[in-house]
């Protein structure tokens, strides 16, 4: 895409992509000319015109050096230069591990200041978060390891991969988009903490999840399903990085994902079946009840004598997702329970008030 756009000479022009030239115009006016050398969604096309300051930098990525441009306004280029230092470099280098290079190396990195809070715009992710840590200064998990960083820079570069790169054909399948780009804040947590840190921050996300209407919204009609896209979503994918456990398949899945769907879009059940594939699990049932459904699964639970019954009550016939449980306190075990009664020992020292299930598995617990 060719995107030329004149603007009085006071002033500077800032679109996607590459700058290609600029043509001074009669009446104080200069044209500016970005090209664009991938495939890009008409929503992530962009432009941004004020007084602003521009440096350039560059990372040696997989694909070889990425150019980094950032602009800000002229006013704010003090502040914004040692803040966006602080998050650009390591966000590049763990969302390279964890989702494979960078998907616009013809385009390069711009980070750019915005009037608005922020967006994935492509080659040109839009700044607005006023250049506090977390979500204006907000921690959406509520655990404190989203004050440690940046919640637009991470988010919306986030989106470089998980909407730019892998696209869904119809927005009613946007989870694509949100699910795993709010999980990728949760795979900056463990980059720069650990993994015990991205765990408290994923499961604090739980509690801003509304369970209002579907995930996925209705085809055909240009309709999203419910902002739950975003924290359930991301517990949708903690899950199955559960039952995977094996963190380095995980990290080739999402891999895989970004190679297998490199600048196409795609539908919810063509990544559906990916990761089923290529986890060598059955994860229809997870994904229709996380995703099509409102509620959550519920395992009902009862405990008598020693031993535990226990059984899912959910929308989706035969939901038979496995969970980690407390047979004995302080530890949890893999369960796999059906819509039907199972019975199993527990430890005398596991009651019906102190049972537990692993937090890392959204779900809710019932006495039967």
């Amino acid at each position: 895409m060719l995107i030329s756009i004149s603007i009085p000479n006071t002033l500077q022009e800032i679109s996607n992509g590459r700058l290609r030239n600029t043509v001074d115009q009669a009446g104080g006016y200069k044209q500016y000319n970005w090209f664009v050398s991938n495939p890009i969604n008409n929503y992530d096309v962009t432009f941004y015109i004020g007084k602003y300051a521009h440096w350039q930098d560059s990372y040696d990525g997989e694909n070889g050096k990425l150019s980094i441009d950032y602009w800000a306004l002229q006013t704010d280029s003090a502040k914004a230069r040692p803040h966006w230092d602080a998050d650009v470099k390591p966000m590049l280098k763990c969302f390279e591990y964890w989702f494979g290079p960078y998907p616009w190396y013809k385009d390069g990195y711009k980070l750019v200041e915005a009037p608005h809070l922020g967006m994935e715009h492509q080659s040109a992710v839009a700044y607005g978060n006023q250049f506090k840590q977390g979500y204006l200064g907000r921690d959406l998990s509520g655990t404190g390891h989203g004050l440690k960083w940046d919640f637009i820079t991470i988010h919306e570069s986030g989106h470089e991969w998980f909407g730019n790169n892998i696209t869904s054909k119809d927005i009613g399948d946007m989870w694509v988009h949100e699910g795993f780009t709010n999980y990728s804040e949760v795979l900056f947590t463990e980059c720069t903490e650990n993994k015990a840190a991205a765990d408290e921050y994923v499961i604090g996300l739980q509690k801003i999840i509304r369970n209002d209407i579907p995930v996925i919204g209705p085809y055909g009609v240009n309709k999203e399903g419910s902002g739950d896209m975003y924290p359930k979503g991301a517990n949708l994918i903690s899950i199955i990085r559960q039952l995977i456990n094996n963190d380095e398949k995980f990290r080739q899945i999402l891999r895989g994902l970004n190679k297998t769907f490199y600048h196409q879009t795609v539908t919810t059940a063509q990544i559906e079946n990916y990761i089923a594939k290529q986890s060598g699990l059955k994860l229809d049932k997870i994904f229709d009840q996380y995703l099509r459904y409102t509620k959550i699964p519920v395992l009902e639970y009862k405990i008598d004598k020693g031993s535990l019954s226990y059984r899912w009550v959910t929308d989706v016939k035969g939901f038979d997702m496995p969970v980690r449980v407390t047979l004995k306190t302080g530890a949890y075990t893999l369960i796999k329970p059906t819509n039907d009664w199972k019975t199993i020992k527990v430890d005398a020292t596991v009651n019906a008030d102190n049972f537990k299930h692993d937090p890392l598995f959204y779900i809710n617990l019932k006495k039967g």
